[in-house]
């Protein structure tokens, strides 16, 4: 979902909480996921000593970065693959929109990309005059609807196959509403089979990019990343910075993680490798491939030790379908490309706090996004980092926007409690005030928000300190 300066998370939460079908959908597809995923882990210990595995190879990969980055241009130029860089999303769609201008393109194919979601490419494109087609099934429905995606491996997780059955019948000319998914599934490739044929271009993301050998490789289920890669003459392809790994032998740990905790598969139908254009005397494949490799913000994120971790992530999406919240609100509630915890954490660091930086707040730190997390990133210490950074009251906040939340308020509050805690004598004085006002506080301001959803706590008439002197408690 685009970003715009309209975003009420709490609105969007109320709106959410109050779908019934939407809150059903979310729960029959969440619970479905989630034991797939267990049906495929079934051995704790060798569960946990993969994820280990996952974790040590996306760090090391990330203190090496900029070098395997250099390593993987030099290697895909070898291989014929052009490489451009692009700094911010505009400049990514500029280069895309380039790419299309210089062989007359109009129309292009997409398989499954969430960079090109962050880029908000498809919009880009259709305002200067192109037209892009997703091809995913789930991206497919969704272009139907004119609805970003709500989860990152399923974008229509939050649409049962009533809801399909009725975009079908509204938007593809012809077509009459039916909720069988077969003759759905029959109907989306009938339709998208010719668009692969006529398509000027196609477009793929990258799930791993292999340094030593310039190789992009793609994970699918549905064959359609093969053919927008394979059929139009030219392929872009789209990247993170952070998805390059140093050698093939790195690979089949992550992709055992990957589909294991995004599906529950040991493997996908598909594992693509491209290595470069067509060859002379190959009969298939595009006559020309371009990689994009997006920064927009990464290497900030990656600049600080503790907040690059959040680079770790393979976009599995385990995290979302073991989020108490965001199985209960859905990912459009979230109003941001990346949805539950790790949106929670990527979304604020990329916009920045003053932007997205409440996404922070939709979590009850239970740890679950952690314990599932197939490389290990420590989502809720990530979480906890940014929400202190919102108030930034040491000064020492790195994240674009840090310290929006800050308050006069509340400053002094803290300030009053932090000369509490260093002199015992302001510290006994102002324990005996609130023993004798506290609880007669007026709840206005932020004592009124809190307590609007919490229990309020009653000061007693002794401190712990009072009762431990009392009762001749030495050293208290």
């Amino acid at each position: 979902m685009a970003s715009n300066k309209t975003f009420d998370f709490k609105q969007n939460i109320a709106g959410a909480l109050a779908d019934k079908q939407l809150r059903s959908n979310f729960k029959n597809a969440t619970d479905t996921l989630r034991g797939k995923r267990l049906a495929v882990f079934t051995d704790p210990e060798e569960t946990l000593r993969l994820r280990h595995v996952g974790n040590q190879i996306k760090r090391a990969g990330l203190n090496r970065l900029p070098e395997l980055l250099e390593q993987l241009e030099a290697k895909c130029k070898e291989n014929g693959i052009i490489v451009h860089w692009a700094e911010t999303v505009d400049e990514a769609n500029n280069i895309v929109l380039s790419i299309m201008e210089q062989h007359g393109a109009h129309k292009m194919v997409k398989g499954k990309s969430m960079v090109s979601e962050e880029m908000h490419l498809n919009k880009f494109l259709e305002d200067k005059g192109k037209l892009p087609l997703e091809t995913d099934l789930g991206e497919y429905i969704i272009q139907l609807n004119n609805e970003p995606p709500s989860h990152i491996i399923v974008p229509a997780v939050h649409k049962n196959r009533k809801q399909i059955g009725q975009i079908f019948a509204d938007n593809i000319p012809g077509v009459s509403y039916t909720e069988d998914t077969a003759e759905l599934l029959a109907i989306a490739r009938g339709r998208l089979r010719e668009h692969y044929r006529t398509a000027d271009i196609g477009l793929s993301g990258v799930n791993f990019a292999i340094a030593e050998s310039g190789t992009l490789c793609l994970v699918e289920n549905e064959g359609n990343g093969r053919m927008c890669t394979a059929v139009p003459p030219v392929h872009v392809a789209l990247m993170g910075l952070e998805k390059v790994v140093g050698t093939l032998e790195e690979v089949p740990a992550l992709y055992r993680l990957l589909c294991g905790s995004a599906t529950g598969q040991r493997i996908t139908t598909y594992f693509n490798m491209i290595k470069g254009p067509r060859k002379p005397g190959e009969k298939d494949g595009p006559k020309e491939v371009h990689l994009i490799i997006l920064d927009n913000g990464r290497s900030k994120i990656l600049a600080d030790k503790q907040l690059r971790q959040t680079l770790q992530c393979i976009r599995c999406g385990t995290c979302l379908n073991h989020c108490p919240v965001y199985t209960r609100i859905g990912g459009h509630a979230y109003g941001s490309t990346y949805p539950g915890p790790i949106g929670e954490i990527l979304m604020p660091q990329i916009e920045g706090l003053d932007k997205k930086g409440n996404l922070a707040t939709a979590s009850s730190l239970c740890n679950a996004c952690e314990e599932v997390c197939p490389v290990m990133i420590p989502i809720p210490a990530l979480i906890r980092r940014l929400r202190d950074e919102s108030y930034d009251m040491d000064e020492n906040g790195v994240v674009k926007g840090h310290g929006c939340k800050k308050n006069l308020l509340e400053t002094v509050i803290w300030k009053a409690w932090k000369y509490m805690q260093v002199y015992p004598l302001l510290n006994t004085i102002m324990l005996k005030k609130l023993q004798l006002f506290g609880n007669k506080l007026p709840k206005v301001g932020p004592l009124k928000a809190w307590t609007s959803v919490r229990t309020a706590p009653k000061f007693a008439r002794q401190s712990l300190k009072d009762l431990a002197k009392k009762e001749g408690i030495r050293n208290e």
